[in-house]
C-alpha cells in the first residue's frame, strides 16, 4: 500500500492558488535544487545475475523433493535473474532454468535477434515458429537435459494458460509452485540491491520535501499527484503517489470523488519511485495550516506503532508478529480492536515489486531473515473525520532490531522528512 506520515505545512506553503501547470518544466521554487542521482547509481553486474541463477539452482537442488527445473514467464522474476524487461503476451517467452547447466530461453522465432541482443551470458535459445506449440519446445528442451518426470515449478505470475499448456507437453512433469524457490531468492536482498533501495527511498524523500513545500489552499489531488511525478521526472526517475485529502484519507486507497484541500484537512501522499527497479514505498501526511488535537494524538499513535513494529522485526521471530506489535500500540490506544481503525496488514516486502513475497500480516508463519525487506506502514483511521498513515521502508538485520531505509521517520508534524 502506499502509505503515510503526518505533517503539518503551515509554515511550508501559504494559502493561494494553485499553479496552473504541475509539470516538470514549470514546477514551484522548493523543487530547484532536484536533479538526476547521476554516478549514484551502480546497476546490477552479469556476475551478480549469474550468482542469481546458481542459487536458484542450488534451492532447486536442496529441496525435498528436488526441483527439475523452473519456469519464468516476463515479470519481474524475469528482470530479477536476467536482467531483461519483455513484455507479456499471447506469444510465449520464458526462461526455462533447470537445476543445473545452463538457462534456456525459450522466445518466439522472430524475436530471437532482440533476445540475444538483450542476453547477458550464454544461455540456450529455443526459437518458436508462429505454427509451433512453445511450451512444446520447452518441454523438449528439458527431455535433452534429461528432464522428463519429477517436479518444474511454476512461478507464480505466468498467466494459466501457458501453465496449462506446459502440463499438457510435459505429462511426466508434475507442474508445482516456484515459491519456494524464487522467493528464497528475491526475498533476501543483497548488499547492492539494499544500496539502489536507498537511493529510491532517499530520492522519494527529497521529492516530498518539495511537494509539501509546495501544497496550497484548493489544490486538488490530481494537482498535488502532477507534482510528485514532476518532481521524479526531474530526477530522471519514474515515479508517483497516490494522493488523499481530507475525509478521503480516512478510506486507505481514497475515492474517486474529485477533493480540493481545505484549510485544516489532512493530505496524505503515498508512493515512491524505482532505481534500477527497485522500488520506494513511503508515505507522509501533512496538515495544512495547523493540525487538530485529535490529529496530532493520532499522529503520535500511529509513530509509536511504527516504533514498535522496527523493534519486534528480527530475525528468527515470524513475520505475523510484526503486524502484531504495531496493532497492540495501536488497539490500546483506544482505536482498536483488530482491524476496526487499523484496517490492513501492517506491510508488504517490497523490492522489484512494490508488493511482494513475504507480508508483515496477522499470523503469518514467514520466519524473518536478514536482508527480508519490508514496509512498515501503520494507520488509524476515522471514516468521515481523516485518515493518517505513516509509512517507511526497513531491511531485517543479522541481529537486533530492523533498520531504516528511508532516512528516517517523521520527527514530528511539523517535520515529516526531518
Amino acid at each position: 500500500m502506499k502509505g503515510s506520515v503526518v505533517a503539518s505545512v503551515a509554515a511550508l506553503a501559504p494559502v493561494g492558488k494553485p499553479p496552473a501547470n504541475c509539470g516538470a518544466d514549470a514546477l514551484p521554487e522548493a523543487f530547484s535544487s532536484l536533479k538526476p542521482l547521476g554516478s549514484r547509481v551502480h546497476p546490477i553486474t552479469i556476475d551478480e545475475y549469474r550468482g542469481r541463477i546458481e542459487h536458484a539452482q542450488k534451492w532447486m537442488t536442496e529441496r525435498t523433493p528436488k526441483y527439475g527445473a523452473v519456469f519464468i514467464a516476463p515479470g519481474t522474476s524475469l528482470y530479477y535473474f536476467t536482467g531483461i524487461r519483455w513484455g507479456m503476451s499471447e506469444r510465449l517467452l520464458a526462461l526455462v532454468l533447470p537445476r543445473t547447466g545452463e538457462p534456456i530461453i525459450v522466445v518466439p522465432a522472430f524475436e530471437e535477434g532482440r533476445m540475444r541482443e538483450k542476453l547477458q551470458f550464454p544461455a540456450e535459445v529455443r526459437a518458436w515458429q508462429e505454427d509451433q506449440s512453445p511450451t512444446k519446445i520447452a518441454a523438449a528442451a528439458l527431455a535433452d537435459r534429461g528432464i522428463r518426470t519429477g517436479r518444474i515449478g511454476v512461478e507464480e505470475t505466468a498467466p494459466f494458460t501457458f501453465y496449462d499448456h506446459l502440463r499438457a507437453a510435459a505429462p511426466g512433469l508434475e507442474c508445482v509452485s516456484a515459491d519456494p524457490v524464487t522467493i528464497a531468492c528475491r526475498g533476501r536482498k543483497s548488499p547492492h540491491e539494499l544500496e539502489l533501495m536507498r537511493l529510491a527511498c532517499e530520492a522519494t524523500f527529497d521529492v516530498f520535501r518539495a511537494v509539501l513545500a509546495s501544497v496550497k489552499e484548493g489544490m486538488s489531488q490530481e494537482e498535488i499527484g502532477k507534482l510528485v511525478e514532476g518532481g521524479f521526472s526531474k530526477m530522471g526517475l519514474h515515479g508517483g503517489a497516490l494522493v488523499l485529502l481530507g475525509a478521503s484519507a480516512a478510506l486507505p486507497h481514497g475515492t474517486i470523488k474529485p477533493q480540493k484541500l481545505k484549510e485544516g484537512e489532512v493530505v496524505l501522499i503515498d508512493g515512491g519511485c524505482a532505481v534500477e527497479g527497485y522500488q520506494s514505498d513511503v508515505t507522509r501526511t501533512g496538515v495544512l495550516v495547523k493540525p487538530s488535537e485529535k490529529v496530532a494524538r493520532v499522529f503520535e499513535i500511529v509513530r509509536k506503532a511504527q516504533d514498535a513494529a522496527l523493534d519486534a522485526a528480527r530475525a528468527g521471530r515470524l513475520s505475523g508478529t510484526v503486524d502484531d506489535a504495531a496493532r497492540k500500540v495501536i488497539t490500546d490506544a483506544g482505536f482498536g480492536p483488530d482491524y476496526k481503525r487499523f484496517t490492513h496488514r501492517l506491510g508488504h516486502g517490497i523490492g522489484l515489486d512494490g508488493h511482494e513475497h513475504p507480508y508483515l500480516v496477522r499470523g503469518s508463519k514467514a520466519v524473518l531473515e536478514p536482508g527480508m525487506t519490508f514496509s512498515n506502514e501503520p494507520g488509524i483511521y476515522l471514516i468521515g473525520e481523516f485518515g493518517l498513515r505513516s509509512e517507511d521502508d526497513m531491511v531485517i538485520t543479522e541481529s537486533g532490531p530492523a533498520q531504516l531505509l528511508t532516512p528516517g521517520f517523521a520527527m514530528s508534524l511539523e517535520k515529516p522528512l526531518g
